[in-house]
């Protein structure tokens, strides 16, 4: 039987800001992320299996992503923990802010390498996981393909 690649899309606001960055990213500033998460696989074939025909329920793809990624990030500001940020991300804690500390650059081209793991290791053994498309921007995105890694 053929492989099918499906793709769900979510969405979330995450706040960041690039240490040591030349432009206005230096500055803490958000964005209204869009994630497209695409997997491949083969359709099950059993016809008497519940979910016959689907490569992945949408339902479990959604809460995979959703527990690993969106319920994380979403409303969250995100500093590299290696950077002088992490006196205002302790500060932003005192106050009950939700900040993640990172142990990389929080650019989207990063956050997407870091996303893919997430994702990878909470799917099936007969799902892989194709690409993901981070959108921080209308017109600006970063991709991750796994033919590429």
């Amino acid at each position: 039987m053929s492989k099918i690649r499906i793709t769900k899309q979510f969405t979330f606001e995450t706040g960041h800001a690039l240490y040591g960055y030349d432009g206005k990213c230096k500055n803490v500033h958000g964005h209204s992320y869009k994630l497209s998460v695409t997997v491949i696989g083969i359709p099950i074939t059993d016809n008497n299996h519940v979910k016959y025909g689907m490569v992945i329920d949408f339902g479990d793809l959604k809460k995979i992503v959703k527990e690993e990624i969106v319920d994380v990030f979403d409303h969250a500001t995100v500093f590299n923990q290696n950077t002088p940020h992490i006196e205002l991300a302790k500060e932003l804690q005192k106050r009950e802010h939700h900040v993640i500390l990172v142990d990389y650059q929080p650019t989207s081209e990063n956050m997407v390498i870091d996303f893919a793991k997430k994702i990878k290791n909470r799917l099936p053994d007969s799902i892989k996981l194709h690409s993901l498309k981070l959108q921080e921007t209308e017109s600006s995105f970063a991709e991750w393909y796994q033919s590429d890694n």
